[in-house]
């Protein structure tokens, strides 16, 4: 929150708007770039005790009270936010009283910290003021407010207009809306932003809706994301599990869960049982099969699940919420097979950064691929990149960039990348090259000049598991990244994988992902 930092309009409109539909450079609007009383109150979850009216005043600075009054009121700046323990009556008295006075600046709020509030004999003396700037009381400690406060990104909201009014004024006094008119109407976007990817998603498989099959119908989570996906209205569903079990769940968590458009299937009492059985029979008999040890297996809920697929009784099946990748992938090896142009079952990841989607893979299959393996999954990410809407420009991820470095492990990745070339010279490929010469435009300059992936990586293929599940848990925990997947590649039919820590959100994206791999079978 400071003042000579780029405002977020001003900063968007710079990166986006082409030069030539800019009439001069646009300014600083420091009263975009700092939040509001109430964007403040709102991110901390604050209690609001005085000054409603004044919730939209905008600041400017903060500084802590801590020191004695007289000391401190030689520190406030215009539109300062004062930050403050609740039982520091004269910090509180002296802000209020520095806000009236023609001899010290304007004071935008006050922020009490540590769940503490005044004496009630200083609470009556604040309501009695003429003028009172917004008061709020947060939980937390002085130093966690001031770090959770330094970190809050200014918003517009419907009901500030004075931030609407400056936006609408600097907006229409910088750029040329003539020129800017022409530029959108014939404007090509260019990358994939994380809410149009996910917006694409679920237009895709609406437009072509498919069946999938949730083995783990038990699982609150379960539940409650087939009642959001019925809502979204963009697949059919069927869970596998007791009927009694998961109508108690949906009362006990209040969804609104129409039964009336989800098939609930036991297994057990299944009409395709005895055919589920005599299937897996017959495609396992090389393997001594007995009818016996098929009827086990096909009351397991993964079996099942998978044999629904398998026989066209559902488009895909999304597991692992309960259940280890092991006993989600095995069925799927064991008679769904794998393509006939695959030797391999790989996965990928949709990384949704905070200005682009990139593919990470493998990070949740294969331990420690060949090279010959990992040309394989290059290729199958290449072509889910291209299949999911993301031009592949793909990385083959090393320690060492381009000829210089030595060792098994980056000749592997070198050898990797040339059967890359040899077997599709469409794809645009780079290896072996480090992370930051892959995503970093001019780290990828400097290290290699002629590349047209370095810096512009959207594909990105790591050595061995180790590296790449890693990877992209750092990057999501250290970014906020939205990480949709692991999608599986490489199999006849869609079988997806979920972490047993899954939320709702990841089961939703992958059960959408699963429904597009579906359409393009």
């Amino acid at each position: 929150m400071q003042p000579d930092n780029i405002d977020l309009v001003t900063a968007g409109l710079r990166k986006s708007l082409p030069s030539s539909v800019l009439i001069n450079s646009i300014p600083i609007i420091s009263s975009l770039n700092n939040p509001t009383i109430q964007e403040i109150a709102n991110e901390l979850n604050a209690k609001v005790l005085f000054g409603f009216a004044y919730l939209n005043n905008q600041t400017s600075n903060f500084s802590v009270g801590a020191m004695q009054l007289s000391n401190y009121l030689i520190h406030l700046k215009e539109g300062c936010l004062v930050i403050t323990p609740g039982d520091r009556a004269d910090i509180i008295l002296g802000a209020l009283q520095a806000n009236e006075s023609a001899n010290y600046p304007t004071v935008s709020g006050i922020v009490l910290t540590g769940n503490i509030l005044p004496e009630p004999s200083i609470l009556k003396l604040i309501e009695g003021l003429s003028t009172i700037v917004p008061i709020i009381s947060v939980e937390h400690g002085t130093y966690q407010i001031v770090n959770r406060i330094g970190d809050i990104k200014a918003k517009i909201y419907s009901n500030n207009k004075q931030k609407i009014e400056t936006s609408i004024h600097t907006f229409e006094k910088y750029v040329d809306l003539d020129n800017l008119t022409e530029k959108l109407i014939t404007f090509e976007a260019e990358g994939m932003t994380p809410k149009m990817f996910q917006y694409n998603l679920v237009k895709r498989a609406k437009k072509n809706r498919k069946h999938i099959v949730l083995p783990e119908g038990n699982d609150e989570r379960i539940i409650m994301a087939a009642s959001r996906l019925l809502d979204m209205d963009v697949v059919d569903i069927s869970l596998i599990g007791n009927k009694k079990q998961i109508e108690n769940k949906v009362l006990e968590l209040g969804l609104d869960f129409d039964f009336s458009k989800v098939a609930i299937i036991n297994p057990l009492t299944s009409k395709h049982y005895e055919d589920y059985v005599n299937t897996y029979c017959e495609l396992r008999k090389a393997k001594n099969v007995t009818p016996d040890m098929a009827r086990d297996l096909m009351e397991d809920v993964s079996y099942f699940g998978t044999m629904m697929v398998y026989k066209g009784h559902a488009d895909g099946m999304v597991s692992g919420a309960a259940h280890t990748t092991q006993h989600t992938i095995l069925p799927a090896l064991q008679f769904i097979k794998t393509k006939p142009n695959s030797s391999v079952v790989s996965s990928v990841f949709f990384m949704c950064l905070e200005d682009r989607v990139s593919v990470f893979g493998d990070c949740a299959i294969n331990p420690n691929p060949t090279a010959e393996q990992l040309a394989e999954i290059a290729i199958s990410s290449a072509d889910s990149s291209l299949a999911f809407g993301i031009d592949p420009k793909v990385a083959m991820l090393s320690y060492s960039s381009g000829s210089s470095g030595k060792g098994d492990e980056v000749d592997k990745v070198r050898t990797a990348t040339e059967i890359v070339k040899s077997k599709r010279p469409d794809i645009k490929i780079e290896g072996p090259i480090q992370y930051d010469a892959a995503v970093d435009l001019e780290v990828g300059q400097s290290k290699m000049p002629n590349s047209e992936v370095a810096g512009h990586a959207s594909v990105l293929i790591f050595p061995d598991l180790n590296t790449g599940n890693n990877t992209y848990k750092a990057v999501q925990r250290e970014t906020g990244a939205l990480a949709i997947g692991p999608m599986l590649q490489g199999l006849n039919k869609p079988v997806n994988d979920l972490s047993r820590g899954c939320t709702v959100d990841d089961i939703i994206n992958t059960v959408v992902i699963t429904a597009i791999q579906a359409q393009g079978l």
